[in-house]
């Protein structure tokens, strides 16, 4: 008799995106891999990093033994539905999260302040260069 496997989009994949509740897609299987985050020997952070997206790159590019392939299949809970798209929309309001702009615009400012932090040093270099020559 043949098994039935669940399958999950990327998008709902996605939203298992905490230490409490994660899941991961690699070679296109859906991991509930929740109850393994503070076994993992690279920390649970790693794991998270992958969250939303196809993990199967940096899997691999971990190096991960035989033995951790055959524990990962034991967290496989499903396939992943191909037929959907892959890149889950873009959520722009959290609905935990309250409106303050003010707190989101300086968290902006403090992460890009050297882009015009340059275009001001730029500017002024070639100010004085440009008086020099005349």
């Amino acid at each position: 008799m043949p098994t039935i496997t669940k399958m999950y989009s990327m998008q709902e994949a996605s939203q298992h995106n905490t230490k409490e509740d994660c899941w991961i897609v690699i070679d296109g299987k859906v991991y509930d891999v929740s109850s393994y985050m503070d076994e993992h020997p690279g920390g649970d952070d790693v794991i998270l990093e992958t969250t939303g997206k196809d993990a199967t790159d940096e899997f691999e590019d971990a190096g991960h033994s035989e033995e951790a392939k055959e524990l990962l299949r034991t967290f496989c809970i499903g396939e992943l539905d191909t037929s959907s798209p892959a890149i889950p929309e873009l959520e722009i309001f959290s609905k935990n999260e309250g409106t303050d702009y003010s707190q989101k615009l300086v968290a902006l400012t403090k992460q890009y302040w050297a882009v015009p932090v340059a275009v001001a040093c730029i500017s002024v270099i070639v100010g004085f260069l440009y008086l020099r020559k005349k």
